[in-house]
């Protein structure tokens, strides 16, 4: 069994005192790291209130000391990359070397994402989303990691990009990518660090599985088709249906030793901001996660 990590997420809907208290709370119980998820707005709900991630993320990182933080993931259309890669440099020395870059191709109007028709931005049709995505990680992976890069693509093109200071971490802040279809898989096969996926949107336990071991021996086929060692990508997932989860501690070790016998190395799950739902989250963290560890 690989070594296991564990983080949580937590939606940017409540106060930013009860945020920053969260993550303290999250820190304290061990978790390996502490994620943002990233849109404009709730576009289910999008008159409650809602904080931007890269902003939210830093002040979070200013009150934490040695968690992990990341987006989970950042949406690309809401940035130029060259300013995600200013935002990722500032949030890395904020952190001091705490930060997991994840980025993926956002939410597209068809799957229900309001923000495209209300701030004015384009939605990207399928294939030009997918390849301005690839260009947008190439971008991240240069900028990061050299002082002063050029690029040219079919959609993004640089001159003398200069990036001063250098981030913390070197050659530069792990990145993160969220896919769960073939072209986007393919995408982190080729680029990142960590895949992370959540299966896939309506699916039971049993679907949910069998998605996941699918998108997961597919990734292992793109792995060999780049050269890459497919034990060199790590393998993250976000689990669905957390709260019910964390409701019983023998349900969270199936879920994990099921998953950890497909590779996978990262768990994260949901913040319980329900009081009655922290004791077993609490409980989980204190007696659970440690027994991974051992």
């Amino acid at each position: 069994m690989p070594d296991l990590s564990f983080g949580v997420i937590t939606l940017q809907s409540q106060p930013w005192s009860v945020l920053a208290k969260s993550w303290k709370h999250i820190e304290s119980l061990g978790f390996d790291s502490a994620w943002v998820a990233d849109h404009f707005l709730n576009y289910r709900m999008p008159t409650r209130p809602y904080f931007e991630a890269w902003t939210l993320l830093s002040g979070l990182a200013a009150v934490t000391e040695k968690i992990r933080v990341g987006t989970l993931v950042t949406a690309a259309p809401l940035r130029h990359p060259s300013m995600l890669a200013r935002q990722a440099l500032t949030t890395d020395h904020i952190s001091n070397g705490r930060l997991n870059l994840g980025i993926g191709t956002g939410v597209a109007g068809a799957l229900g994402e309001t923000v495209y028709e209300m701030i004015g931005i384009d939605d990207w049709g399928p294939a030009e989303r997918i390849a301005r995505f690839r260009e947008q990680i190439q971008i991240l992976d240069k900028l990061l990691s050299e002082r002063v890069s050029s690029y040219s693509g079919k959609y993004y093109r640089l001159k003398d990009v200069a990036m001063y200071p250098s981030t913390v971490q070197q050659p530069r802040p792990p990145i993160t990518v969220g896919s769960i279809g073939p072209k986007t898989l393919k995408i982190a096969a080729e680029f990142a660090d960590t895949w992370n996926t959540f299966g896939g949107r309506g699916l039971d336990t049993k679907e949910m599985y069998e998605t996941v071991t699918t998108q997961s021996h597919l990734i292992d086929d793109y792995c060999d088709e780049f050269g890459r060692s497919p034990e060199s990508l790590r393998r993250s997932i976000l689990v669905a249906g957390s709260d019910e989860l964390i409701e019983s501690d023998d349900e969270f070790s199936k879920y994990v030793d099921r998953y950890s016998d497909l590779g996978f190395e990262e768990f994260i799950v949901y913040y319980p901001f329900i009081d009655e739902k922290k004791k077993m989250f609490e409980r989980i963290a204190r007696d659970v996660i440690p027994s991974y560890r051992a």
